[in-house]
């Protein structure tokens, strides 16, 4: 029997963040978090779910015949099996993502998935969490997430992209806190300070607002 994970939901959506926003993608969102940032949209992922084996999993990401392919949470990396997963689906021949908290190491992932990694922000309330040591594991074609909550949270973030120079090493994406922050303030602090970053919506929650499974 192949490895088995529990699993919130399985869906085909738009891609809503990241370098393969727009793209339809199959998300497959894994159960648990150790976390527990202030301002997470996602929850109802923290527990329940339904216990798959990868070959389901896979069977099931196959009824879309996508290209991409994302995996996320909760905490994706929580559970030990989602790495045998990120490898299976690689093998099966998807572009395939992996959305993680920034708080779990990531030096076992299969090398062929692209990483996007948070960092996480005072505002976040999860900011102890952050293995900074792993940012330098990360490739020119993967990317780093700041969730900006306000101007505090901005000053912070704009820190520790000089500190670590986080910029030269791949793509650094600052994103409001939808609930929090007005999306045209972080975009204008972006451009007074002409920082080395991508402003970033969530594509998904324009269309749909906060709708699971999509």
């Amino acid at each position: 029997m192949s490895p088995r994970l529990k699993i919130t939901e399985i869906f085909f959506s738009l891609q809503g963040e990241a370098d393969s926003v727009g793209f339809p993608t199959v998300f497959v969102r894994l159960t648990g978090c150790p976390l527990r940032c202030q301002f997470c949209d996602t929850a109802y992922a923290f527990q329940g779910g339904e216990w798959m084996d990868v070959d389901s999993v896979l069977a099931k990401v196959a009824e879309w015949a996508p290209r991409h392919v994302c995996v996320t949470g909760g905490e994706p990396l929580a559970q030990k099996n989602c790495l045998p997963l990120l490898a299976a689906l690689c093998d099966a021949g998807y572009r395939v993502s992996l959305e993680t908290s920034g708080a779990m190491p990531i030096g076992e992932v299969d090398a062929r998935v692209i990483r996007v990694v948070d960092v996480k922000t005072p505002g976040s309330r999860e900011d102890q969490r952050n293995r900074y040591q792993d940012l330098a594991l990360l490739r020119a074609d993967e990317q780093i997430k700041f969730v900006i909550c306000d101007r505090q949270d901005y000053d912070w973030a704009r820190a520790r992209l000089d500190e670590l120079q986080l910029a030269r090493s791949c793509t650094v994406l600052f994103s409001p806190s939808a609930e929090q922050l007005p999306a045209r303030d972080l975009a204008d602090w972006i451009l007074a300070d002409r920082l080395p970053v991508r402003f970033q919506l969530q594509l998904h929650k324009v269309l749909w607002g906060n709708t699971p499974g999509k």
